[in-house]
């Protein structure tokens, strides 16, 4: 897949750490202009993703946005276009979790989740499918999670947001199909990432018993297939819910 990008520019949000500092790298290593996107509070760790793309010989910016603002949205998708000309690609990354049972969850929880992770998705989308239509050509990944095709104990808000971004793909992706914008969405199952840290031991167990394959997988096994669906050998590919999930789903 190396130069699958070259000569293209798109975002990655929540790309200050784990699956989305890693996607980020890989478009840069598959030669695309990336803006590095996460909140003003990580600016440090997103300039840390910068750098090791630059590190590299790749070309990134960083530019702080909260994904849940239609404000920032619509000035992280401006920011893209007035510096590399141009939006090819969009990764819509950024996610919280919370640990409750639906009887004890809090509502300001719930709407977290569901502000950043679903609200989030559907803001990014709106506003990188303007230029992309604009463009008249595109391609977005969003990430979903297993948690969008099952339903996982003392995780009801993620689910449901998860849940939530499967179907937003999806319409998108009817939406804009007669104008050669592609959008697709990975469910990774269990990643070595700071958002398992949520999860006691037994319940990571319980997630890594019910795949096929025995270990949590990695953030660059994920960025592995979102540069495989952003790209142009995925040209036939739109409206899918790709799981990443060492075998999960087949069980």
């Amino acid at each position: 897949m190396t130069g699958a990008l070259a000569g293209r520019a798109g975002l990655v949000t929540g790309a200050a750490g784990g699956i989305g500092r890693v996607c980020a790298l890989e478009y840069a290593s598959a030669g695309a202009s990336v803006v590095v996107s996460d909140l003003e509070s990580r600016r440090d760790e997103g300039l840390e993703t910068v750098r090791l793309i630059e590190k590299e010989g790749g070309t990134a910016v960083f530019v702080s946005a909260d994904v849940s603002s239609e404000e920032d949205q619509q000035a992280l998708v401006a920011t893209t276009v007035e510096t590399f000309g141009a939006v090819d690609f969009a990764l819509n990354n950024a996610g919280i979790q919370h640990q409750a049972s639906l009887i004890e969850m809090e509502q300001a929880d719930f709407d977290r989740v569901i502000a950043v992770n679903l609200k989030g998705v559907w803001l990014g989308l709106k506003w990188q499918l303007r230029q992309m239509r604009a463009q008249r050509r595109g391609s977005i990944v969003n990430i979903a999670s297993l948690a969008g095709l099952v339903s996982p104990p003392l995780l009801g808000a993620y689910v449901a947001s998860k849940h939530g971004v499967v179907g937003l793909t999806k319409t998108a992706a009817v939406e804009n199909a007669d104008l050669e914008i592609r959008v697709n969405a990975i469910c990774p199952a269990s990643i070595r990432t700071p958002l398992m840290d949520v999860l006691s031991p037994e319940q990571l167990e319980q997630w890594v018993a019910r795949m096929a394959i025995k270990r949590l997988g990695t953030p660059e096994e994920v960025a592995a297939a979102a540069l495989w669906l952003s790209s142009d050998q995925a040209s036939f590919v739109t409206g899918i819910a790709l799981p990443v999930d060492g075998g999960a789903s087949a069980m």
